[in-house]
């Protein structure tokens, strides 16, 4: 009776472990936590379970939480308590991410820092650049020097890293440009520049409270039906200087995922953005599938070429690892 040298190798759990070609670990990571500037919130995401906005004076409490778990990186996005035409929320020195980034700082040193580099949960209208009242439209070249602010703000209240996830043309040129000019050549870029026009963020809207009030994101998102689209902003942006790229969504967009590994050497990073972590979790509390669902899915994100995962699970894998799950 024959027995193939793969089911050997498969025989017990250590041998599985020994010859496994893809892993997850804690420092593939990236939390995001949403922060809000009214005091003494914590309210749970509708669309979201297990994901919170927190206020300023309660984030330490979600910070000991990250820091407990062994998460190592986090990213912080802000909802402001006034919003404006011009999203200037967004590059106040003392904004709500500004502000979130130098109390992680204070308390958990170790924590890298990324801020969310962009206008739409800061702007009343929810897009993400400056509105031509002409034309209706999002005003690319306006809207640049208002990033450059932005990034800098945030490079000057500490962040590790900054993330433009805007998707204006030239963005990366003009915020390398702006961090460099300021003294901040030392902060990596790590870019949005493959960002799909996505039903799966509409959760990510709800926590952020940035769903534009007119039109939608596809005129400066990218269709969902372009492959070829995304070698060209991978291109783009590596000659304008950014350090890391993103690909989101990304369980839809794992084919990219392994073209963009393919052809580069920078980090690649996967947003498991909000529509599938909202999927995923009503799937498992439906009693569909255990909670292996996530791990599973996190390895398909590796697998395919991702150095680094944004995702909501963050905790709940570290509690998989921790407990030997997986």
């Amino acid at each position: 009776m024959s027995f193939d040298r793969h089911r050997r190798l498969r025989s017990t759990a250590f041998m599985r472990d020994m010859v496994r070609e893809t892993r997850v670990t804690k420092d593939d990571l990236i939390y995001p936590i949403f922060v809000v500037e009214q005091d003494d919130i914590r309210k749970e995401v509708p669309s979201m379970k297990g994901v919170y906005q927190v206020s300023l004076n309660l984030l330490h409490h979600e910070l000991e939480e990250v820091s407990d778990a062994g998460i190592k990186t986090v990213i912080f996005f802000g909802i402001p308590d006034e919003k404006d035409p011009e999203g200037t929320g967004a590059y106040h020195d003392h904004g709500v991410v500004q502000e979130a980034c130098r109390i992680s700082k204070r308390l958990y040193p170790e924590i890298l820092v990324i801020l969310d580099t962009c206008l739409c949960e800061y702007t009343d209208h929810g897009h993400c650049g400056l509105i031509d009242p002409k034309t209706k439209d999002v005003d690319n070249d306006s809207t640049l020097p208002l990033l450059v602010k932005t990034a800098v703000s945030q490079a000057k209240a500490g962040a590790d890293i900054i993330a433009p996830s805007n998707m204006m043309d030239g963005f990366v040129a003009e915020i390398r440009k702006g961090l460099d000019d300021n003294g901040f050549r030392h902060i990596p870029i790590m870019s949005y520049g493959i960002k799909f026009s996505s039903k799966f963020y509409g959760p990510f809207r709800d926590a952020a409270e940035s769903t534009p009030s007119f039109g939608d994101r596809r005129t400066y998102q990218m269709d969902p039906a372009n492959r070829s689209e995304a070698q060209r902003e991978l291109n783009s942006d590596l000659s304008e200087g950014c350090d890391m790229m993103i690909v989101k969504p990304a369980l839809s967009f794992l084919d990219i995922m392994r073209d963009v590994r393919n052809n580069t050497d920078v980090p690649v990073v996967a947003y498991n953005v909000s529509g599938e972590y909202a999927m995923t979790r009503n799937a498992i509390d439906a009693g569909l599938f255990d909670e292996g669902i996530i791990m599973e899915q996190m390895i398909s994100m590796k697998r395919a070429g991702a150095d680094m995962i944004i995702t909501y699970f963050a905790k709940d894998i570290c509690k998989m690892l921790d407990e030997g799950m997986y």
